[in-house]
């Protein structure tokens, strides 16, 4: 089981706000990566459970919070994360498997592959 992303655990999401809610899908809404997954601030409310979902959410998040050419200390990759959500350790967990960030085997460095 991963935390963060079971049906009970807070932090996780129904995969799609319904339609004509805030984030909802109808036309002309907000319909990113991160639709129907933010508070007024930017922040994500929920890591989505659907595949397709949460590695669009994955994408952008690498290309909007790591540089290409840059090696980031795990320190700085939680630093980031956070910004967005309380369980930066999902994210970054779910970064590395997707190969949008890759690690040294220590964990000490990262930086973005895609």
């Amino acid at each position: 089981m991963v935390p963060g992303m079971a049906d009970e655990v807070p932090g996780t999401a129904e995969d799609e706000a319904p339609r004509g809610t805030p984030g909802g899908t109808r036309r002309g809404r907000n319909r990113g990566p991160a639709a129907g997954l933010t508070t007024a601030d930017g922040r994500l409310t929920a890591i989505p459970r659907r595949t397709a979902r949460r590695d669009a959410l994955l994408v952008h998040l690498a290309e909007t919070l790591f540089a290409r050419d840059r090696v980031y200390s795990e320190p700085e990759v939680n630093a980031a994360l956070l910004t967005v959500h309380d369980d930066f350790p999902a994210l970054r967990r779910h970064l590395v498997e997707a190969g949008l960030l890759a690690r040294t085997r220590d964990g000490a460095a990262y930086r973005r592959v895609a």
